[in-house]
């Protein structure tokens, strides 16, 4: 991420730069803005407080920003165009019936992932804070930071696996014979096994009971899969350790070089994917029974959309294929001017990474079609629907390449690091973030350093020939499950208790422009409603995890539903702690007052956090109902709502 060490030049390049009609207050005159007064008892209307954290931010160097927005734009779609599109949606979509899933997909991004981004992006923008203190707006909630932290822990833990294999696949790119092209007696058997590359001719052969080379390949070459974890996980492979510890020391050697280069390499990383997704998808959609694995992806099964786990799984896909829920988007935004342009960015962000889910799945479903032409299988029937089943499908459609095959699966698991090391350096680099802004005498490197052993210990258990599962079961209970409520609780403290017509003025002064309703209902209403009723039908109709007919043993569910206490443990240990530290004299005061924003909150920089001042509404204060948003009580009740 680059950013600019230069002090901004608040007092004539800002406000110069302030959007038509603002001085005149078009949105001054009406209402007023956000009050970030603690208490009605501490205003005063002839005083402006100015946080002394604000001031001293001013008079140093602010906080660093990009060095241009496009660096911004490059780097959220770095971060956000993924692993979770190439790597998860496939697979995702695979599991949940192809085309069934698509439609549920496509609605949850137009009504909760785009308002999400949007949002996450203006509470980090308008703050300059990360996903911790960005909680100063409701201090009662600080816990979310914390637990949507240990959410993004967990999910890198497993993602720089991820890195680990694609780093194992480009080694072996630089054979003579790519190695999962033939069917090798060493870890395949010719009564079970068919060769994968351009010149195989399957056309009189009965392929009933045979995979692929690709698919035995990854599962018993690479992973040394086992089908049940009853006995143990096993022990680590020598290999794929030496591959997590490279994944980790590159990693950890871009976040201690800091925030300085990596904005101009997201230009690189956030553009080269798509040459290579592209070549893949024309080389996949040329080849025999494509159109078939195409057709299952578009197609959707109807009574399938009835079923909510569909759903579930969709929300679950869109979290993290957009990384909203996780920490990053606030945090990436915290470094922005005040003036950026986020409605535009988050515009442009969701549509590219809807648009690479799509190139990817069509991509992937090509693939699977080619594959069941082959096998006289049905696209449903060709392969597992695992967290591995990327590894099998684009080695697949690389080795049909007739000519130079090596270059073009050097080049594909070249760009798979480029999204896994985008995705892993953005999440860890979130954590790391927190972790010093909370001991800011810590030196960084010392908690990178810290923060990569941890890393790589714990990734090791996912290189372990059961490590797959626990992949899944944590991908499910410490991501997915934890996100979930963790988006809940986030959008009722900005809608509902920090007060949504107070947040979006706030945007408005920041940006210049008017919302319309349709930001407003999806934030207060569609988003916190549609969560909780999926997620509560999902728990109510909970099944044991599995893996086909195979049931997960207790044990390790336990330890899923362990890290998911864990996390949402935050909420309730910060608040009792965030209570305890205000002032008052009884309890109801103390939650009352942990209940408003510090004064702390708001614009970080002193000039707009003077005119931000001035703009207040003093209603925000006195009255709730002023604070928050109901599109049709303000017409009959305009006094309690403050309209007349």
């Amino acid at each position: 991420m680059a950013v600019s060490n230069t002090k901004e030049k608040t007092t004539n390049r800002e406000s110069s730069q302030q959007p038509l009609g603002f001085a005149n207050s078009g949105f001054v005159q009406d209402n007023g803005f956000a009050s970030s007064v603690p208490a009605p008892d501490r205003t005063a209307t002839s005083v402006i407080q100015v946080s002394p954290m604000a001031m001293d931010d001013g008079q140093a160097a602010e906080r660093q920003t990009w060095g241009n927005p496009v660096e911004f734009l490059m780097s959220c779609i770095a971060m956000s165009v993924g692993l979770g599109n190439v790597w998860r949606f496939p697979y995702t979509a695979y599991k949940n019936g192809g085309g069934a899933f698509l439609i549920p997909y496509l609605i949850v991004l137009l009504v909760i992932g785009k308002p999400l981004y949007f949002l996450e992006m203006a509470m980090g923008q308008f703050s300059s804070y990360g996903s911790v203190k960005v909680w100063e707006m409701v201090p009662i909630l600080k816990g979310v930071g914390y637990g949507q932290a240990l959410a993004t822990w967990f999910v890198v833990t497993f993602y720089c696996v991820l890195i680990a294999i694609s780093l194992f696949y480009f080694f072996a790119s630089f054979q003579t014979v790519l190695p999962w092209t033939v069917c090798d007696l060493n870890w395949a058997s010719f009564s079970t096994c068919y060769n994968s590359n351009a010149n195989s001719n399957l056309t009189d052969f009965n392929t009933t009971g045979f995979k692929s080379s690709s698919d035995i390949y990854f599962n018993d070459e690479v992973m040394k899969k086992i089908s049940s974890i009853d006995d143990g996980i096993g022990s680590p492979d020598w290999k794929l350790s030496l591959c997590l510890l490279l994944a980790w020391i590159m990693i950890c050697a871009i976040l201690m070089k800091g925030v300085e280069s990596s904005g101009k390499v997201a230009y690189f990383t956030a553009l080269f994917p798509y040459v290579v997704l592209i070549t893949l998808l024309i080389r996949g959609v040329t080849l025999e029974g494509a159109s078939d694995g195409i057709l299952y992806f578009i197609k959707p099964d109807w009574p399938k959309l009835l079923d909510v786990n569909t759903w579930y799984a969709a929300v679950g896909q869109c979290f993290f294929s957009l990384s909203v829920g996780f920490g990053p988007i606030i945090m990436f935004s915290s470094y922005n001017s005040f003036r950026q342009n986020i409605y535009r960015d988050a515009m442009i962000i969701s549509i590219m990474d809807t648009a690479t889910s799509f190139l990817g799945g069509v991509t992937i479903f090509a693939i699977l079609g080619n594959l069941a032409h082959e096998s006289g299988k049905n696209v449903p029937e060709v392969v597992t629907a695992s967290t591995g089943l990327a590894f099998i499908s684009y080695p697949d459609a690389i080795a049909k390449f007739e000519y130079v095959p090596q270059l073009f699966s050097v080049l594909f698991f070249v760009m798979l690091l480029t999204l896994g090391v985008g995705s892993a350096v953005s999440l860890t680099g979130c954590v790391v973030t927190i972790i010093c802004d909370d001991f800011p005498h810590w030196k960084r490197w010392i908690v990178v350093t810290v923060v990569g052993v941890i890393g790589f210990f714990s990734g090791l258990v996912y290189v372990t020939p059961g490590g797959l599962i626990i992949m899944d079961i944590v991908g499910t209970l410490g991501g997915d499950f934890i996100i979930y409520l963790m988006v809940v609780v986030q959008t009722v403290g900005v809608c509902w208790i920090y007060g949504l017509d107070r947040f979006v003025r706030d945007i408005e002064f920041m940006l210049g422009i008017k919302l319309s309703a349709y930001w407003k209902i999806t934030w207060a209403y569609v988003i916190p409603i549609v969560l909780i009723f999926i997620f509560s039908y999902a728990m109510a109709t909970y099944k044991a995890l599995r893996d086909g007919d195979y049931i997960y043993p207790s044990a390790a569910t336990g330890f899923g539903w362990f890290l998911a206490a864990l996390a949402l443990l935050q909420l309730p240990l910060w608040a009792v702690y965030v209570v305890y530290k205000q002032e008052g004299f009884t309890v109801i005061e103390r939650i009352k007052n942990s209940l408003k924003p510090t004064k702390d909150w708001g614009p970080r920089n002193p000039a707009h956090r003077l005119e931000w001042h001035k703009t207040q509404n003093p209603q925000y204060v006195k009255s709730y109902a002023s604070r928050i948003w109901v599109p049709i009580l303000p017409r009959f009740f305009p006094r309690l709502f403050n309209q007349d």
